[in-house]
């Protein structure tokens, strides 16, 4: 393993307390040594292993960071990891455990839509504060019955807004979509629908297609046999590559866009066409090298893709939000009320609930009425260049 270097570990700290010195000033919180455990809940075999494998990199870098940053008054960071086999009745089982734990003070669970909002019952049962990775709205909502859970990924209707602006400042007037079979893929069709109306584009078909399903040349082809000037790609990142190769394969000459869901390697696969003339909608992450460090949080941003590439020898845009997800419980746990010493799951969850961090992944917000924490101007358009995803512009 490389070791984190002097620098990154100071300009951590600096981060970290900046965002956590007012905490100081609640409890006993300088006196307590206890570990603050974090349960986490992740699609580590099975489909959706890439993202999820992804995440566990992220987690753990994360915490060794924060562990040797000095910023957590005395305490460190405990991960406890469990794979849910892209199963969502082996993810509650995981949820279940990790709730019957009273040393865990809180979870983070995967990208998986179906896990998180299968274990919602659960989690509200046993009244541990849950961070999930979904981009579902359904994960969070309504509010009302999901008091525990948060939420941490793009949403439907923000990836929607930013994707048809740039169609239509493309000049684009037809478009073809291929989208997953799921909460997620629906709602974010929905959400397409609304702003393609808007901006007077015709949307010409489109095509569903199941999470797991690999062979997509049919339901591609039969999406530009019609001639779209665009084609969405709305499913998970593997996905989005195959589908790109097929229709590269298919010859279509137009433009493919892929919503944030499908974002995922910094480097592009396939080649040619396939990539020519893709646009993704995601956070500035994916190109910091064409983010001039002009504050603390675009440097620490810069900070993290260069630890997290030097590490791993690449990087995933996934992985900003899995960091987030451990500050945002490490923040709540040094932030929250409650007696030295014990698990205050209920305080952690009070304190997340009005949460504010200029993350890694971009600006983060929670509120009461709003427990999905990505705030919609984290999301830009990155643009396929040279085998790698840049900044549009």
């Amino acid at each position: 393993m490389i070791p984190i270097r002097t620098a990154t570990i100071a300009a951590l700290a600096s981060a970290v307390l900046a965002t956590t010195l007012t905490g100081c000033q609640f409890g006993a919180a300088e006196e307590d040594t206890s570990p603050i455990v974090i349960g986490a809940d992740l699609e580590l075999s099975g489909a959706s292993a890439p993202v999820g494998q992804a995440y566990q990199r992220a987690l753990e870098l994360k915490v060794e960071q924060l562990n040797a940053s000095g910023a957590l008054n005395g305490r460190r960071i405990e991960l406890r990891i469990k794979d849910n086999r892209s199963d969502a009745a082996e993810s509650l089982r995981n949820v279940g455990e990790f709730g019957n734990d009273s040393g865990i003070s809180a979870v983070v669970m995967g990208g998986c839509n179906e896990c998180a909002v299968g274990a919602v019952r659960t989690i509200n049962e046993r009244r541990v504060p849950t961070i999930a990775l979904a981009a579902s709205s359904e994960v969070v909502n309504p509010v009302v019955d999901r008091r525990y859970v948060f939420q941490l990924a793009p949403g439907a209707g923000a990836s929607a807004s930013v994707l048809v602006d740039e169609l239509q400042r493309a000049r684009n007037r037809t478009v073809a979509v291929l989208h997953s079979d799921d909460s997620y893929g629906r709602e974010g069709l929905a959400a397409l629908r609304r702003e393609l109306t808007k901006a007077n584009i015709e949307l010409q078909r489109r095509i569903a297609i199941g999470s797991t399903v690999t062979d997509l040349a049919q339901p591609v082809q039969q999406l530009v046999s019609g001639g779209p000037d665009a084609v969405v790609l709305w499913t998970n990142a593997e996905q989005a590559t195959i589908a790109a190769n097929a229709a590269q394969q298919a010859d279509f000459d137009g433009n493919l866009y892929f919503d944030a869901v499908a974002g995922g390697e910094l480097f592009l696969g396939g080649s040619g066409r396939a990539n020519a003339r893709s646009t993704l909608v995601f956070t500035q992450t994916m190109a910091i090298d064409d983010v001039i460090a002009t504050t603390p949080a675009k440097a620490a941003r810069r900070q993290w893709f260069q630890d997290y590439t030097a590490r791993y020898g690449s990087y995933h845009g996934f992985s900003s939000f899995a960091a987030d997800a451990v500050q945002l419980i490490a923040d709540a746990e040094l932030r929250r009320s409650g007696p030295a010493g014990q698990v205050d799951r209920d305080g952690i969850r009070d304190v997340l609930e009005t949460a504010q961090l200029d993350g890694l992944s971009g600006p983060i917000r929670i509120t009461p009425d709003n427990h999905s924490a990505l705030m919609p101007q984290a999301l830009t358009t990155l643009v396929a260049r040279g085998g790698r995803w840049r900044l549009a512009g």
